[in-house]
């Protein structure tokens, strides 16, 4: 029989009302929105493709409709959502992307909306992509301030496996409380199953291109790789840093094919769990923490 799950639906309701208190729209009741969602797809249940390598995106909108042009708060909005059937993000499938690191090209800086899902924090770097493609990359990898802080990759988050002195495996990325990392579902659910993997350490904490460079040269940089809801894990093959490709490992046995594997057996049904929700049997838990999904401390301050 087959079965439609929502993976995780009420953090994208949390993150969606962050966003929209950022843009100055009216907050709105997520789980009765999220009840409304659950009937749009079982009413359109024909259009979930039944394939592994597709899905059903939904993407619901919020927008402004004051009948007036200005610069002011709006008093009226319309929020809808939108189906999309959709394929593989990579039309080359889970294979590794390189990227292009240039601290030339901003994407968020603290004080601004870069932990919102804002339109505006993504079509400015489709011109920047275009620029990476020149360079055989596909995406950029964003950077921040002097020392090169990594933050985002693509409209991705990013994870990157190193060895530490002590010979353990750390799991970094960067954090929220800057304020210019969007807190990606896929994100914090990478973060959650991975912190009850054995051998490993998951960090969320600062890193810059010195740190990964170094350990790139000494030979404890594993794996990196990047994590959002359309790619859910797209491996990084290559930095295009100081004018240099730097090659980065893709083991086809790693952490970044080990994560993919169990995420898609969570979305498919394979394996039991409360993040993947069926439209059917409809049971979202009304407790759950949604830590990530608040004013970050650098826009607070």
């Amino acid at each position: 029989m087959v079965k439609i799950r929502l993976f995780r639906p009420m953090h994208n309701m949390a993150r969606m009302n962050l966003t929209a208190s950022r843009a100055c729209l009216p907050a709105f009741d997520g789980h009765e929105f999220l009840e409304c969602i659950r009937k749009l797809v079982v009413t359109d249940s024909d259009w979930v493709p039944h394939d592994t390598s597709s899905s059903l995106y939904i993407r619901p909108t919020m927008i402004g409709m004051e009948p007036t042009l200005g610069v002011a708060p709006a008093d009226e909005a319309r929020l809808f959502v939108l189906l999309c059937p959709v394929g593989p993000y990579y039309s080359t499938g889970f294979k590794p992307v390189n990227l292009l690191c240039d601290p030339n090209y901003v994407r968020a800086w603290p004080g601004g909306c870069g932990y919102t899902k804002m339109g505006s924090n993504y079509a400015p770097t489709l011109w920047t992509q275009k620029i990476a493609e020149q360079h055989g990359c596909h995406q950029c990898l964003w950077l921040f301030g002097e020392d090169h802080e990594i933050t985002e990759v693509g409209a991705m988050n990013l994870f990157i496996l190193l060895r530490g002195a002590d010979g353990v495996h750390e799991l970094v990325t960067p954090p929220l409380s800057t304020g210019v990392i969007l807190p990606g579902v896929t994100r914090r659910s990478i973060i959650e199953l991975t912190q009850t993997w054995p051998d490993l350490r998951v960090s969320e904490r600062k890193i810059t291109m010195g740190e990964v460079m170094e350990a790139q040269e000494e030979g404890r940089l594993l794996e990196m790789f990047g994590s959002g809801t359309a790619a859910v894990v797209s491996p990084v093959g290559g930095l295009h840093y100081g004018g240099k490709l730097h090659k980065i490992a893709t083991p086809e046995d790693g952490l970044a094919a080990r994560i993919m594997a169990a995420m898609s057996d969570i979305y498919y049904g394979k394996v039991a769990s409360p993040w993947a929700v069926d439209v059917e049997e409809w049971n979202v838990d009304k407790s759950q923490l949604l830590e990530d999904y608040k004013q970050p401390e650098a826009a607070r301050s």
